[in-house]
């Protein structure tokens, strides 16, 4: 499944994201360096109900948003780290297990920590304003 969006569309998109990873926990999402990874994530952060406003855990690696029902969802960025272990190491492994809902930029650099049902996502720039994200159903 592909979808188009803008930043005037973002939340349309992150709506459908959201319906079609029913079930899901693990989401690997992929893309380069300001495809808007960060952004989307936000968003469907908020849609699912956080009242925080995420931002890139790139420094901190594990951030964690409250949702409504005593849920949690974790945004989780790898891309400081080298490898599987350094991951492990950061309680990234935790998280992945925990049965809230975890949302990880960078996957690409510890492939071998993520569960089988993992979903995997990509998203890309088009141009200047606009993305697709592809989800791997």
């Amino acid at each position: 499944m592909e979808i188009l969006f803008s930043l005037e569309t973002i939340d349309a998109a992150a709506e459908t994201f959201i319906q079609n990873i029913s079930g899901h926990r693990v989401i690997a999402l992929h893309g380069e360096m300001g495809a808007g990874k960060t952004t989307f994530l936000a968003r469907v952060s908020a849609l699912l109900g956080s009242s925080s406003t995420p931002s890139s855990p790139t420094f901190s690696i594990i951030n964690e948003y409250s949702l409504p029902g005593n849920r949690k969802i974790f945004h989780i960025d790898l891309y400081r780290l080298k490898n599987e272990m350094e991951a492990a190491e950061a309680g990234v492994e935790d998280c992945l297990v925990s049965g809230s809902i975890c949302m990880v930029e960078w996957p690409e650099i510890a492939p071998g920590i993520f569960p089988h049902d993992t979903l995997h996502c990509y998203l890309e720039r088009v141009s200047e304003y606009e993305r697709k994200l592809r989800i791997n159903l």
